[in-house]
């Protein structure tokens, strides 16, 4: 059973030997102090409040519960949501009030109502996200709101979950492990659980950025003989690395005996992958999505699973999420979905928790973030 949370408030500067590395970069407020525990061991959204020399109230977004310093100058009140689970949206309406920051997950939905309940004091977000779809950036921009985000640091962790799901799904690896389990496996058979190789295949990628990039970089070892591409614009210069050639979506997915989607979710590419997608697609081809659940048409990617359209498919990324659990896409052996664990790392994920709150300090001093979001 899943902990119920609660807000809690702190003020001062105690502190104590279960600090987090977040909590120490509160108080010197110097990217030299900070820890290397991880960020997220027992609280998931973070308040703050900051008293300055004249016991103003400043109450940026996120929650803690140590009081912590949020200058050299002031103190930092903090209230804190103490649990894994998302909190509630009537809890963090209540909680946003008056706040100045907001330190916040993808899970949280900030739109025009929070918007409304946090005030006009509102001036700093920070998302413990690249992906900024959870945000009403129309909204946020209106308002002057500034908001911090942290790409380029989980590139890597997310690229090599990509890698790792293509070749899950491939190889049919959930398949063969269960063959192991249930006494499937007696002798060996030339056919029997067989999947697709990625030597001289070829890779299509939706949305060459730097996790598109930095998949590719880790695919092209494998002996790939072709890279596609397709995104807002060609990209000569980043696809140069891989000889990748910037072709039409449809292109791509005739094309492609692998797929792998890695673009922003955005207005164009909502829905993207729907029936007539999978229908250009090989009946051989492999589908991977570690974007956005929202990118792919889910009714569609299942009938072309269960249709023999495509051969499987690989989603680290599902609408909703989590997907429940009598879902029609976790009845089918051909399609292995994994819980949104892309950047789920001990090194990636403390890298992003400073980064999102070095992001909330810089801009309640009203100083350049480490990571901005240009609005």
């Amino acid at each position: 059973m899943a902990r119920t949370g609660r807000l809690g408030s702190t003020t001062g500067n105690t502190s104590t030997a279960h600090e987090l590395p977040w909590e120490c970069a509160l108080k010197p407020l110097r990217a030299a102090s900070l820890c290397s525990c991880p960020f997220w061991q027992s609280t998931s959204r973070r308040l703050f409040r900051c008293i300055d020399s004249q016991d103003r109230t400043f109450k940026p977004h996120v929650v803690q519960a140590h009081p912590t310093p949020a200058s050299p100058r002031g103190r930092c009140q903090v209230e804190h949501w103490d649990s894994d689970e998302p909190i509630p949206d009537k809890e963090l309406e209540r909680g946003v009030a008056g706040a100045h920051g907001l330190l916040c997950l993808l899970t949280d939905r900030v739109d025009k109502r929070l918007l409304d309940a946090a005030g006009a004091n509102l001036k700093v977000i920070s998302t413990m996200s690249v992906g900024v779809d959870h945000l009403a950036l129309d909204e946020i921009k209106k308002r002057g709101i500034r908001v911090g985000y942290t790409p380029d640091v989980l590139t890597d962790a997310t690229a090599e979950l990509a890698v790792s799901l293509l070749l899950t799904t491939c190889r049919r690896l959930p398949e063969a492990i269960e063959e192991v389990r249930n006494g499937g496996w007696t002798s060996w058979k030339p056919l029997w659980m067989c999947g697709y190789g990625l030597t001289q295949s070829t890779v299509g990628i939706i949305g060459l950025g730097r996790i598109g990039q930095s998949i590719a970089r880790r695919l092209k070892p494998f002996g790939i003989q072709k890279f596609l591409y397709t995104g807002r614009q060609p990209r000569p210069q980043e696809a140069a690395e891989f000889q990748a050639e910037f072709v039409s979506t449809p292109k791509l997915a005739a094309e492609s005996d692998f797929i792998i989607v890695a673009c922003s979710l955005t207005p164009a590419t909502k829905g993207l992958c729907n029936k007539d997608f999978f229908q250009q697609m090989k009946k051989t081809a492999v589908f991977v999505n570690i974007s956005r659940g929202d990118v792919v048409n889910q009714d569609d990617l299942y009938q072309a699973l269960a249709g023999g359209q495509i051969a499987a498919a690989g989603l680290d990324v599902t609408t909703p999420e989590p997907l429940p659990t009598n879902h029609p896409l976790l009845t089918l052996k051909n399609c292995v979905i994994l819980p949104h664990i892309g950047s789920a790392t001990y090194g990636t994920r403390n890298t992003m928790s400073l980064l999102a709150a070095n992001n909330l300090l810089a801009g309640l001093r009203g100083e350049p973030m480490p990571s901005e979001l240009k609005l």
